[in-house]
């Protein structure tokens, strides 16, 4: 079988994770071209990985007849106007979440993507973690019985910056977005949001409007509870943990070491502890990857999409307003398009 062709747009650190993929770990897929607007960076980028293409214009990816595919992992305020021009170009997408900062936006990039008949994979990268996977298994499976209880911690050891910051969407946009989605994965649909936030670590947090650490409150549709902690400046390393409780049993997902020894010194004990996203979910990244290669052959279906992308920026606005406002959201989730909408009710 031919290799699926792909181009890839953006090379920030994730981007550049994901060329790293694509370029060599990723079974029947060729990167075929490399783009971001610093020139220095495309050249040596695509050099480095042996992709004979880079190039500053995202219109090279588009005009090209041979990319079967792109993915986008640009900044946030790109990613709506390039997978429409994608889908208009009849390119496959993947992009990094979120889609939007808008909601109606949102909605406009996946009714955009529907009509030009291309699929689009969304970065939800939990979704593809082995340990998640075999959690989800055994929820589905009925292992743990009636679920209970949802808990996640989702913690940064350092802020990225207050330039990132302020063009991030906000905390709960940019990080609880993820659980969010892992959320309504692993549990199901949500009705009620109620989130706390504050900025501890450094006045420039609430100098920009934002905040540093959250808790939030769920109660999801079948009666269950759920609580989210969330921390940019954790210090000790980067942590997501999870724990899902049962009738019958309880499931701990906890796989932060770079290694599986600890040091004992007298009255004390050590253990490593990784710094980021990138090397805890290493092999999720390339899973997902994958999957979109297999999207592209049709293979699978285009999971999770921009129809979970909504759903879970619907909940993370929902969590805005709560902390905003002070109160708890009610949600109602319809059924629309083949996908969850979340209207407010109240």
């Amino acid at each position: 079988m031919e290799p699926v062709r792909v181009g890839l747009v953006g090379l920030g650190r994730i981007g550049r994770f994901h060329a790293g993929n694509l370029a060599g770990r990723i079974p029947r897929v060729e990167l075929v071209r490399v783009v971001d607007a610093d020139e220095e960076i495309a050249r040596k980028i695509a050099r480095g990985l042996g992709v004979s293409g880079w190039s500053t214009r995202y219109e090279d990816l588009l005009e090209d007849p041979g990319i079967e595919a792109v993915v986008i992992a640009s900044p946030t305020p790109l990613h709506a106007g390039m997978v429409e021009a994608a889908a208009r170009a009849g390119k496959h997408v993947f992009c990094e979440k979120p889609l939007s900062l808008d909601m109606e936006r949102t909605h406009e990039v996946v009714r955009a993507v529907r009509s030009a008949g291309v699929r689009m994979q969304v970065g939800f990268h939990r979704r593809f973690d082995p340990d998640y996977r075999a959690a989800r298994e055994k929820i589905a499976g009925g292992d743990i019985g009636e679920v209970y209880l949802f808990r996640t911690s989702l913690r940064d050891m350092r802020s990225p910056g207050f330039e990132y910051i302020k063009g991030s969407g906000g905390f709960f946009a940019d990080v609880t977005l993820h659980d969010f989605d892992t959320a309504r994965w692993m549990i199901g649909e949500i009705e009620e949001v109620t989130a706390f936030g504050a900025a501890l670590s450094d006045p420039g947090f609430e100098e920009v409007g934002d905040i540093d650490n959250a808790v939030v409150a769920l109660r999801f549709v079948t009666g269950a509870l759920g609580v989210v902690d969330n921390s940019r400046v954790a210090g000790y390393g980067y942590e997501c943990s999870s724990e899902v409780m049962g009738s019958k049993a309880t499931l701990r997902i906890d796989d932060h070491r770079r290694f599986a020894v600890q040091t004992l010194t007298p009255g004390r004990m050590c253990q490593d502890y990784v710094s980021d996203f990138v090397e805890r979910f290493a092999e999720a990244y390339r899973r997902e990857m994958e999957h979109f290669a297999a999207v592209v052959r049709g293979e699978v279906d285009a999971k999770p999409d921009g129809a979970d992308a909504a759903a879970a920026f619907a909940l993370a606005r929902a969590a805005e307003r709560s902390y905003r406002e002070g109160r708890t959201v009610r949600l109602a989730p319809v059924e629309r398009d083949g996908g969850i909408l979340y209207e407010e009710v109240g």
